[in-house]
């Protein structure tokens, strides 16, 4: 048996040829956020954070990533529950299919949106046709768009969460005589809560920096589609310290969303 003294001792060797590079890739990463603070006009911070511009994107970005949210917990809990729980042939391939949008350019996803969705697609011209609703270039394209691309963390998510989940408890309340949808809503799903609560707050941030999917499908018309990423990208060719603070504003975020699953990731890694 190794005495503790040992283990400890080689635990605590860092191998130079590790240690430079994963400096290097730290650097990497941390050192372009660092530049943003450093070069952020901090003397007109404030008034720039309260113009009507800044104002206007962010209420939209909020507006559409909750919207966006909801839509992806009304359809992605029971498409996890499906893919946990159901035996279906090709699951496999449902679910890479599910994943699909993780790995697929924002920009692609825009496009195959635009060519089901729009006006001549396959479904958006008997929406448009049938009931006069026109999803490309409006703010209900932004939620849309934001949807199809934050759906796969909120799946990926709970599916993980229902999988882990043991399912005697599920067993016994059938066994009790409860129905699948009142066992789903009293026994399953509070047992995969900080699942559902991590994919939903992914979820939420993902569309809120949704970019490529938006602009190809949406478009940027400002007060209407012009979300924050987006505003970011205008503010570059006109007024860089415009885009600096709102970049700022999306870092932000990106750090409360990653401080508010801490606790979650270390649990899970203990």
């Amino acid at each position: 048996m190794i005495a503790p003294s040992r283990r400890r001792a080689a635990r605590g060797r860092r191998p130079v040829a590790l240690v430079l590079p994963a400096v290097c890739g730290l650097a990497f990463l941390v050192v372009p956020l660092i530049g943003l603070l450093v070069r952020a006009p901090w003397a007109t911070m404030p008034s720039r954070l309260f113009s009507a511009e800044v104002g206007q994107a962010l209420r939209l970005s909020l507006v559409c990533a909750s919207a966006a949210m909801v839509i992806c917990l009304v359809f992605g809990i029971p498409l996890a529950w499906l893919l946990a729980r159901a035996e279906l042939p090709g699951r496999g391939i449902i679910r890479a299919l599910v994943t699909v949008p993780l790995v697929l350019p924002p920009v692609v996803g825009g496009v195959a949106l635009l060519l089901v969705l729009g006006r001549r697609g396959l479904i958006g011209r008997y929406l448009y046709e049938w009931f006069g609703v026109s999803l490309p270039f409006t703010t209900a394209g932004v939620i849309v768009a934001e949807a199809f691309v934050a759906m796969p963390f909120l799946v990926i998510s709970v599916e993980g969460a229902l999988r882990a989940a043991d399912p005697r408890y599920e067993e016994a309340a059938a066994t009790l005589g409860a129905t699948g949808w009142y066992t789903f809503r009293r026994v399953t799903l509070p047992s995969v809560l900080p699942g559902v609560v991590a994919g939903t707050v992914l979820c939420w941030a993902r569309a809120l920096g949704e970019f490529g999917a938006t602009i190809t499908f949406a478009g940027n018309f400002p007060g209407r589609t012009t979300t924050m990423p987006l505003a970011v990208y205008l503010a570059l060719e006109t007024d860089p310290d415009a885009a600096i603070v709102l970049s700022l504003v999306l870092l932000a975020v990106s750090v409360a969303v990653l401080v508010a699953l801490r606790e979650r990731w270390i649990r899970g890694a203990v």
